[in-house]
């Protein structure tokens, strides 16, 4: 495809200068513009000094099959600020490099548009890396084999098995491996493994399998036991976007009660967490339910008057 694009852009090239641009040999350059011949691409080579390689009747076709906002697109992931891998924007950038007139010119600006900066504020600067056996995984999922995996869980353990690879995702800093395993389908962090040794034995993929639908249910599941307790509230208008921005997903807002206030629910891992969370939201939120979480809000409150009341008396 880069050197159809060559074509295209240059109307003649030689095999040094494909070699040249793609970081090849000349040999497999002069291989593969033989092969895109006899694959019947319409391209024929001049002998002599002054020649080289040419499209048929200097043809100007798009044979990228590109539209200008696919082009632009693949200069963004190309670009400085993308966060693929080093060898992807390599291969990105060779390939775009060679775009016709007039897409290189808004696909050279999109490159530049864009800076992404994926620290929060007061975040550490340094950036984590990627797994040990991340590259090992991805190929055994690609190559559709099996694995001889060891693995360290939270609490130390580690253990041996063979795994079938499905796919890798990537969940904000965290890599995982999502396979089939003689006790079902599980979920391994990648910075977990200790081992990856791929086998000759095929991959058993069940039939319909959908990497990105299966993560779905698997980060629901996770949410679910991460977040088991639920507390109900009723909250005044005004403060439905202070809720949003401190609890996010975990909160579920309803309709309006009777007095105009919004009903909301929101989900922990543990009541008194949950209490210490809500402690300061009084002026805009009123807990109903389960009582063990007003009861500790009420503990929260005695203990916050019992410290800071007596400071207030004194002055």
């Amino acid at each position: 495809m880069a050197i159809l694009l060559l074509l295209q852009h240059r109307e003649q090239v030689t095999a040094a200068e494909v070699a040249r641009e793609l970081e090849i040999s000349e040999r497999t350059a002069r291989r593969d513009l033989d092969a895109l011949g006899m694959a019947g691409v319409p391209v024929y080579s001049m002998q002599g000094r002054g020649g080289g390689w040419r499209l048929v009747g200097g043809a100007r076709t798009d044979l990228s099959g590109l539209t200008a906002h696919e082009a632009r697109a693949l200069f963004l992931v190309a670009g400085p600020a993308s966060t693929a891998a080093p060898a992807v924007k390599a291969a990105l950038r060779k390939l775009v490099h060679a775009l016709p007139e007039p897409f290189r010119v808004q696909a050279e600006a999109a490159a530049s548009s864009l800076v992404r900066d994926p620290q929060r504020w007061g975040a550490s600067r340094a950036e984590p890396r990627p797994p040990r056996f991340l590259d090992a995984l991805q190929d055994a999922v690609i190559r559709g084999v099996q694995v001889r995996l060891g693995y360290i869980d939270r609490e130390g353990t580690e253990t041996e098995r063979t795994v079938h690879p499905l796919g890798i995702v990537a969940k904000g800093p965290s890599w995982y491996l999502v396979a089939n395993t003689e006790a079902g389908r599980r979920t391994f962090r990648i910075d977990r493994v200790s081992s990856a040794d791929p086998t000759c034995e095929p991959v058993h993929r069940p039939e319909g399998f959908d990497l990105a639908e299966s993560w779905r249910a698997i980060a629901d599941d996770v949410d679910r036991r991460r977040t088991p307790f639920e507390v109900r509230a009723v909250c005044a208008p005004e403060g439905i976007g202070i809720l949003r921005l401190g609890f996010g997903g975990r909160l579920e807002v309803g309709g309006a009660s009777t007095d105009g206030r919004i009903e909301v629910v929101i989900c922990g891992n543990d009541e008194y967490k949950l209490a210490g969370e809500l402690a300061g939201l009084v002026d805009w939120v009123e807990v109903t339910g389960p009582a063990g979480v007003r009861d500790h809000l009420a503990s929260i409150g005695g203990a916050l008057v019992e410290r800071y009341g007596s400071d207030r008396r004194v002055s």
